[in-house]
């Protein structure tokens, strides 16, 4: 299976589409390492968009 390319962005709540570093879009940021199947999660309290930065 084809991996989904990086710059894939994916919700809080969603599931996460591709094993890897993700990282919040916007300020303040963070990055996370998070794996395929694993509920995208909130960053500070607050339902935000991920982006795929790095592959596992």
């Amino acid at each position: 299976m084809a991996k989904k390319p990086l710059g894939t962005k994916a919700r809080t709540g969603e599931k996460c589409p591709e094993s890897g570093v993700w990282k919040v879009v916007g300020n303040p940021s963070t990055t996370a390492p998070i794996s395929e199947g694993n509920t995208m999660p909130p960053y500070s309290g607050n339902a935000v968009t991920w982006e795929l930065i790095q592959y596992a």
